[in-house]
């Protein structure tokens, strides 16, 4: 590995550990050039299934854009951050083993429905309104009523989504 401060040819590695989801290997380098000491990171290539789009145009996996999609439906809402990364790695991991090689993106935002659906509520109907391309209210209240019956166990969990019926203030 080149040095970043002299370009070195070569570095040493002083120390290596496992990040703390063991997917990563941490290396602290030093170059015998110039003596400063610098931290890499190493993770194992996985091949990730290229997404088929709507119309058919193909695009390769970008995590990141499935962090956005998160992030948007999450926005403002009470979800730590480390949960966002396990369902960002649930759904890379759910793709990785799968086996097949192309999938359509439509499978990927049924994922990201579970995982939110886990998360929160609300985020799960922000992101189903746009992904369902809701056209009305009367779409809002199905997809809650849907939320409302097949989440009975995640009561007390969340923020509830419409309150608890009764009029605040009255």
């Amino acid at each position: 590995m080149h040095c970043p401060f002299c370009q070195h040819e070569d570095t040493r590695v002083i120390d290596s550990r496992l990040t703390e989801d063991g997917s990563t290997v941490r290396r602290r380098r030093e170059c015998p050039a110039c003596g400063e000491r610098f931290n890499t990171f190493e993770t194992a290539e996985l091949k990730l299934p290229t997404i088929v789009k709507s119309g058919e145009r193909r695009e390769a996996f970008d995590e990141r854009k499935l962090r956005v999609s998160f992030e948007r439906a999450l926005q403002k809402r009470p979800v730590p951050s480390h949960d966002v990364d396990s369902s960002v790695r649930a759904i890379v991991n759910d793709l990785r083993k799968s086996g097949e090689r192309e999938v359509p993106s439509r499978q990927v935002g049924e994922l990201v429905m579970r995982e939110l659906k886990k998360l929160d509520q609300v985020a799960y109907v922000r992101f189903a309104s746009v992904y369902r391309k809701f056209e009305d209210m009367q779409a809002f209240r199905e997809e809650i009523e849907k939320l409302e019956r097949d989440l009975p166990e995640l009561d007390g969990l969340q923020l509830p989504l419409l309150g608890d019926g009764k009029r605040e203030g009255k």
